[in-house]
């Protein structure tokens, strides 16, 4: 869909929003591209998926989702061990209704679960020694592939296409599934520089080499993942307002902040065509305080 925006169109610039966040209402925007086939191939090895998430994680909520939709059982890895002694928040009860065994480990141990003996003792620990795992985030080589259809999807009718990034794998699919021509911007959630490497190694691993014209955009995380300053909240309500989409917090709104702030800056030339992929919605229950800072 286009929408009318005059800070856009003052630089002689269209936006276009791709609404995945339109896709299921359980299983919706990048989360369902990045899992779908994951799941069919733990489906046809007959195993329980194990995955891995903070206490807001949407790529829990998604996989628990998932797994009830398709008959598949699920386990999530929860960082944090003292969680475990706690009520569940609103994010890990949905997975819970929805057949996610819940394991909460902690913080040192969560950091190194892709060691391959911590792996091993938390699969263990799990009682799913032999399960199917999918990485935090969602990010694999068969999740980028997964992503290309985003890219095809897009051919023809953008110049640019903007969306947030936590682990890299949605930018690293769409860019290889984008036309000669288009190029992709990756707007980062979490601070740290690490994401241009991060999609570099998931293209390398999903097709052997580099594929599409990327970028990565570092500078407007607002101080990291899950931080929803003032600012980006009026942001997002103002957005809201004017175009009646909601705007998902922790990702949506900052490439959203980010195509505006760039536009402003000249970094689109006039005749340019931006699609912003929304690819996720709110789940206001399971938004964290503008100060908390919680994994993927």
């Amino acid at each position: 869909m286009e929408v009318d925006d005059e800070r856009f169109a003052r630089h002689g610039v269209r936006l276009l929003l791709k609404r995945d966040d339109l896709i299921h209402p359980d299983l919706i925007g990048n989360k369902w591209r990045k899992l779908a086939r994951n799941l069919d191939e733990a489906a046809a090895r007959g195993r329980t998926i194990v995955t891995f998430g903070g206490a807001y994680s949407n790529h829990l909520r998604a996989t628990a989702a998932a797994g009830r939709l398709l008959g598949l059982a699920t386990v999530g890895v929860v960082r944090g061990q003292e969680l475990a002694d706690r009520p569940l928040n609103p994010s890990l009860s949905r997975c819970a209704a929805d057949g996610m065994r819940l394991h909460f480990v902690d913080r040192s141990t969560y950091r190194r679960k892709t060691d391959p003996d911590v792996l091993a003792g938390l699969l263990d620990a799990a009682g799913a020694a032999d399960a199917y795992v999918v990485p935090e985030g969602g990010s694999n080589s068969l999740a980028v592939q997964g992503c290309t259809d985003l890219g095809r999807e897009l051919r023809g009718h953008a110049d640019v296409v903007a969306l947030a990034c936590g682990t890299g794998g949605t930018l690293a699919g769409l860019a290889a599934g984008l036309a000669p021509g288009q190029r992709a911007v990756g707007v980062a959630v979490l601070k740290g520089g690490f994401l241009e490497d991060d999609v570099r190694a998931l293209q390398e691993a999903a097709f052997g080499g580099p594929r599409g014209s990327w970028r990565v955009e570092d500078r407007f995380h607002f101080g990291g993942y899950a931080r929803v300053p003032a600012e980006l909240e009026a942001f997002a309500e103002d957005f809201e307002f004017r175009h009646g989409v909601p705007v998902e917090r922790l990702y949506v709104a900052k490439a959203l902040y980010a195509l505006v702030a760039l536009t402003q800056e000249g970094a689109f030339p006039r005749g340019t065509t931006l699609a912003a992929v929304i690819t996720g919605a709110p789940f206001e229950g399971a938004r964290p305080s503008a100060q908390s800072s919680t994994s993927r």
